[in-house]
């Protein structure tokens, strides 16, 4: 069983928004996880979508799957209930692997969708300081390493599903500029980040996490996108 559903964390949080997000996630997986348990033929495994949101915000610090959760903040929260979520599944000898994943790639969608306009324009710019880390994948990858999760034993538990080469914001606007041709010279100060986007902003886009996918590289899945521009320039 793959299961990825969840409310889109884009816009910002309402209280009433926050509440749709934590509770697709946390109530709409226990309650898979809960019949899933109650079958009489069970699957042999359930991988659950979770995010990298897990670690909060931590810098240049490298994270792994044993890496403690985030201390503060909305996303480590949820990310915490999702996973904890699929606990029935996994008591009832299921195999779990609840993939943490990062800042998907694809020009077809998300976040880079988003960002081509203005790049285009040459209106792309770094956002706050650019220092916070960027831990991305590849659609590609990410689909490979749903198959990977689903066909190997030796996965479970949480998976960090990003590129094994994390880049700063301020690196990611230079690649994404050069791919493009276009000069990256519009910055995004913190404070409007803020402004416009509040919570989320705070959050998702200026809050730095720095990931290493331990657990994919230690069981031998192969990254077809490693680099950023490699990957960039495949889409792109």
């Amino acid at each position: 069983v793959l299961h990825l559903a969840g409310e889109t964390i884009t816009g910002r949080w309402s209280a009433a928004k926050k509440q749709r997000i934590l509770e697709s996630r946390a109530q709409g997986t226990q309650t898979l996880a809960t019949a899933l348990a109650q079958c009489q033929r069970k699957p042999r495994v359930l991988v659950s979508a979770s995010a990298i949101g897990f670690y909060g915000d931590r810098g240049d610090e490298v994270l792994r799957e044993e890496s403690p959760s985030g201390s503060s903040g909305f996303l480590p929260e949820v990310a915490r209930a999702w996973e904890e979520a699929t606990r029935p599944a996994a008591e009832a000898g299921i195999r779990v692997v609840n993939l943490r994943i990062g800042v998907v790639l694809s020009p077809r969608g998300g976040a880079l969708k988003q960002m081509l306009p203005p790049f285009k324009l040459g209106l792309g710019g770094r956002l706050g300081s650019g220092g916070q880390y960027m831990s991305w994948i590849a659609l590609e990858d990410l689909l490979g390493v749903i198959q990977f999760a689903l066909a190997h034993d030796s996965l479970r538990g949480a998976v960090n599903a990003v590129a094994p080469n994390p880049v700063t914001n301020a690196e990611f606007t230079r690649t994404l500029g050069q791919v493009l041709h276009r000069p990256t010279i519009f910055p995004v100060p913190a404070f409007v980040v803020r402004t416009l986007f509040g919570q989320m902003g705070e959050e998702l886009l200026l809050a730095s996490q720095r990931v290493e996918p331990a657990a994919l590289l230690a069981s031998g899945y192969r990254f077809s996108h490693a680099e950023l521009r490699n990957a960039l320039e495949a889409m792109l």
